[in-house]
């Protein structure tokens, strides 16, 4: 690979750049002393073709505006370039494209800089990014699903009366260090492939979608700033405990004042200092779905803080929802408030027709209606993190979320040094963002890695020892597909979460077999580790419409079939070990072409388009039946 790539695709790709973090990552919002400029919308686009991929670095398309480099396209941001053109060759391209948007800022946030910052940022591209301001480069970021920042004031300089150039280059390569993994494979047979044909191999089963996926923005802060929060809750008798810390930066000599509202306005506590505790009496503790008659309960967090710069006093606020609850694993149950929960959900993606994994908030919220007409109360979000919109909807609806990292298709060559350093930055961004929410119950570290060999012993071990000393309060897992007396990792984890495709990947057509097999697994892990175990994927692909009895594959008489399998051994091992059930999957989604894949992954028990199979029904009886065995249930929602 290195005689074939540029010096500047060596240079940015999977080579350890990324450093630890600094500073926080606030979500933005407009406060009284805050303002936010959103760039969706058309942005101008161009793949760059050439043979090694760098003709925009070579010819610096950067330093003026793109039209100007070659044809460009009008590009939607947010949304993956892949399926919005009808060239099949950029559906499937793989190298650096660039983005490019002109904008024009109010001229209060460019006239006083000793006082005030303007933030460019970015929710998600995939999955390395360099991005100029007017021609300088101002930062690059290694990663996809998490968002990324930078204080471009300085480059504002002397800018009033002219637009603002936003440049982003993004590349979707993805190699041996990088999250998820990769590899580049050279065709070197000049009888059966053109002279430098490559093709991007991986080693997961949902397609590498590219692209800026989630929006992009400007926002203002004062230049004394709230730059991170962190929350803390728990819960003594009575009495619900807020623990925060507020982070300053700007100046050492500031004031923090901090006020818990209840949702109807109601101040509930305040306190001084940038430390501290808050006790609230009775507290109106946060719920999941279908586990209380008021799920989802938020408090507001409000930070003011003063700061004295010059003489000036200069003043930021912010304001965080806050859940109060508590989560504990013990050897056979996963306790939220101190009472037993079982995660009846889904693993989704994010993944919709045409705008691939951009933000669609029509997408979204459909999604959420159809979880809690389905009865679920958790998912999975894999295998990545998900955008902060949808995580904010969990926040507010109780809807539980293990929450995982791009972890997936670790095999042989990703447990080197490099892999595993840039696994343990990704884990610190995704616990930055994510730390305050109380929808975000556990930690998944990977999904269905090699963790049968040696090496991933110390690499697991090590991730998530990092991930837990990021944070103590939530127990820490990752999904395996591995053989229980052989797998590496699991002596590390709080909680088992075990994928398998009984009668489908194994023993294809043969339903006879899923019981006693899986009567097996769940015997099997817990009498070794003695650990709670999800059920964390299972399922049949199914094409809608597609009958046969007796059942046969890929109708949905048999995903029926399959489901009522698991669900007999389930209900007998929820009694004991079992402490949750994920279906494998919400929704159809897309995939690389293969010859197993018939325009992609239909384990859904929706289609793409989000219309119910037969098994939508089937999910839904019984999820409203295991809520109802609670005690706490509603009725169905209709």
């Amino acid at each position: 690979m290195r005689g074939q790539w540029t010096y500047w695709t060596l240079l940015l790709l999977g080579t350890g750049l990324t450093n630890a973090l600094s500073g926080g990552m606030l979500y933005p919002k407009e406060t009284p002393t805050r303002e936010l400029k959103e760039l969706n919308g058309i942005w101008s686009f161009r793949a760059d073709k050439s043979p090694q991929r760098d003709e925009g670095f070579q010819q610096q398309w950067y330093k003026r505006p793109l039209r100007e480099s070659g044809p460009v396209l009008d590009m939607p941001v947010p949304a993956s370039y892949n399926d919005i053109t009808q060239d099949i060759g950029l559906r499937e391209f793989i190298g650096w494209v660039w983005y490019e948007k002109e904008v024009w800022l109010p001229s209060r946030w460019v006239e006083d800089f000793a006082t005030k910052r303007v933030v460019l940022r970015v929710g998600s591209a995939h999955y390395f990014s360099v991005v100029w301001v007017n021609g300088v480069q101002v930062t690059q970021h290694e990663g996809g699903h998490l968002p990324f920042e930078v204080n471009i004031s300085s480059v504002l300089k002397g800018s009033m009366g002219a637009p603002c150039r936003i440049t982003i280059a993004v590349n979707n390569t993805l190699t041996v260090n990088t999250l998820p993994p990769g590899t580049i494979q050279f065709m070197t047979d000049p009888t059966r492939y053109p002279k430098g044909y490559f093709v991007q191999d991986i080693q997961f089963d949902f397609f590498n979608y590219a692209g800026i996926h989630r929006p992009v923005l400007l926002y203002t802060t004062p230049s004394v700033y709230i730059d991170d929060i962190t929350i803390i809750t728990d819960i003594s008798e009575n009495t619900g405990l807020v623990n925060y810390e507020v982070s300053v930066v700007g100046s050492e000599y500031y004031s923090v004042t901090v006020t818990l509202h209840s949702q109807d306005g109601q101040e509930i506590a305040t306190s001084l200092g940038a430390v501290g505790q808050l006790k609230v009496a009775n507290p109106s503790l946060w719920w999941p779905y279908l586990m209380n008659e008021n799920p989802g309960y938020l408090y507001s967090f409000e930070v003011k803080i003063k700061a004295n710069t010059d003489g000036d006093i200069l003043e930021d606020l912010y304001f965080l929802p806050v859940g109060i609850r508590k989560v504990h694993v013990s050897k056979q149950q996963f306790l939220i408030n101190g009472k037993p929960f079982y995660f009846h959900g889904v693993n989704k993606h994010e993944d919709y027709d045409i705008r691939g994994k951009g933000l669609d908030w029509t997408m979204i919220v459909k999604d959420f209606n159809l979880l809690k007409w389905l009865g679920a109360n958790s998912f999975r979000t894999s295998h990545y993190p998900y955008a902060e919109e949808i995580m904010d909807l969990c926040d507010k609806y109780g809807i539980v979320v293990i929450d995982e990292c791009p972890g997936v298709g670790i095999r042989d060559p990703n447990f080197g040094n490099k892999s595993l350093q840039h696994h343990l930055v990704v884990m610190e961004e995704l616990v930055r963002r994510d730390k305050n929410r109380p929808s975000v119950v556990m930690w998944s570290v990977a999904n269905e890695p090699a963790s049968e060999l040696p090496e991933a012993g110390y690499y697991f071990k090590t991730v998530i020892a990092h991930t837990r000393q990021l944070d103590s309060t939530r127990p820490v897992t990752y999904v395996s597909n591995a053989n229980f007396e052989r797998d590496q990792g699991a002596p590390y984890v709080d909680v088992i979460c075990v994928n398998s495709y009984f009668s489908w990947y194994h023993d294809a057509g043969h339903l006879e077999v899923i019981q006693l097999q899986l009567y097996n697994q769940f015997d099997n892990w817990y009498n070794k580790y003695e650990k709670p175990i999800i059920q964390s994927e299972y399922g049949a692909d199914t094409i809608p419409g597609f009958h046969n009895d007796p059942p046969l594959m890929f109708t949905e008489e048999y995903q029926a079939m399959v489901l009522k399998h698991y669900h007999s051994v389930l209900d007998e091992k929820r009694k004991k070990c079992v402490i949750g059930e994920l279906i494998w999957n919400f929704a159809d989604f897309m995939t690389t072409q293969t010859v197993t894949r018939v325009v992609g992954n239909k384990k859904g028990i929706f289609t793409r388009q989000r219309q119910p199979k037969s098994s939508a029904f089937i999910l839904r009886d019984r999820y409203w039946k295991l809520a109802n065995s609670t005690g706490y249930l509603l009725h169905p929602t209709v």
